[in-house]
């Protein structure tokens, strides 16, 4: 029962961020996302083939992924694949890769509007392969368009045959808690089975978790996994099917040192005056669920959550940027009216303003 209830705490205490879910990127693409400074992302994807009959065997295809945020927009990490493409050269002892990476973030958000870029130079301790990728999103309104180009020293296991990828992808989310994603790609000289994906994506409500129904003809995450489809024994092309589900974990809720007190900030410009009223960010959720002023009143948002949140007014999609930990927003309401308002990163926060 205490394993149950450690493992009830780490996955309900996890924090949701924006950077992270599966609705801003396509499954064989790692895109741009960095985790927030002490942040620790698990990243679990599964995928399985079923052999044709009679035997009907089933082989499995995991790949872990675990990503510490560094803060500064950079981060460094490290993929598993038990049954990687890499391992399937010449002379190859073993299939399971071990791929360290370290990726910065040097423009923009991933899901913020506009163009994002991100550099990930990494290793394939199995492929004893240099690897690398340069990614970039661009999003505007539910779309995000991703594309990246990759380079290995070492392709799949051959001695000294160094070569380059290309990749794209295309996310449609169609409302805020579910998208569609697909994504393609492949080495380019020689070219090989080209890898592609496509997957059903899905924002948990209540909870800072994303999952994903996926089908695809890549073995693993890994850059060089993403960059090959698999072949079947007879040379056609193998479908795997499977799901990938994605656990952020706030190392400042289980490590009291990483407990250290947030600057206060104010976000955006701050109209003069005292507030009329104060709504507090606290456990996912706006403490108050309506409040109601005089025209002319100001309202105050302070968020004592340990991960950001925004007040995103629904008529016009404006409001604040990220709030940080102990950060504020503050608006004057000029006009009568409802004014109802959610938390982007996650949706399922939602908030009015009755303005008389």
């Amino acid at each position: 029962m205490r394993v149950i209830a450690v493992l009830a705490l780490l996955v309900s205490a996890a924090p949701a961020l924006g950077a992270q879910s599966l609705l801003y990127r396509a499954p064989d693409l790692g895109g741009t996302w960095t985790p927030d400074g002490g942040v620790v992302q698990f990243n679990f994807l599964h995928r399985f083939y079923v052999s044709p009959g009679p035997a009907h065997a089933v082989v499995n295809y995991p790949t872990f992924t675990l990503a510490l945020g560094l803060g500064g927009r950079a981060a460094l990490g490290a993929r598993f694949a038990t049954r990687s493409p890499a391992g399937t050269g010449a002379g190859a002892q073993s299939t399971n890769e071990t791929e360290t990476y370290m990726r910065w973030r040097p423009l923009g958000r991933e899901g913020a509007p506009g163009l994002t870029v991100a550099v990930t130079p990494a290793y394939s301790w199995l492929a004893h392969s240099a690897a690398g990728e340069l990614a970039a999103d661009w999003t505007r309104g539910p779309v995000t368009l991703q594309g990246a180009v990759r380079g290995v020293s070492r392709r799949l296991g051959r001695r000294g045959d160094a070569a380059a990828a290309l990749a794209g992808g295309l996310v449609a989310r169609l409302n805020s808690y579910i998208a569609v994603s697909a994504d393609l790609g492949s080495f380019v000289s020689p070219a090989g089975r080209a890898a592609w994906s496509a997957a059903l994506d899905f924002l948990i409500p209540g909870s800072p978790h994303t999952f994903s129904l996926q089908a695809s003809n890549a073995a693993s995450a890994t850059l060089q996994g993403a960059s090959q489809g698999v072949t079947a024994a007879d040379g056609s092309n193998q479908i795997l099917y499977g799901f990938e589900f994605t656990i952020p974990l706030h190392l400042k809720r289980f490590a009291p040192w990483f407990r250290r007190a947030p600057t206060p900030a104010s976000v955006g410009p701050v109209p003069p005056g005292t507030p009329a009223a104060e709504v507090r960010l606290a456990n996912f959720r706006f403490d108050r669920d309506s409040v109601t002023v005089a025209a002319g009143a100001l309202v105050r948002w302070t968020n004592t959550d340990p991960v950001a949140h925004t007040v995103t007014f629904e008529a016009d999609e404006s409001g604040s940027p990220l709030i940080p930990t102990n950060g504020s927003y503050v608006r004057r309401f000029d006009r009568p009216g409802r004014y109802a308002y959610h938390c982007t990163p996650h949706p399922f926060m939602k908030g009015v303003v009755v303005v008389r």
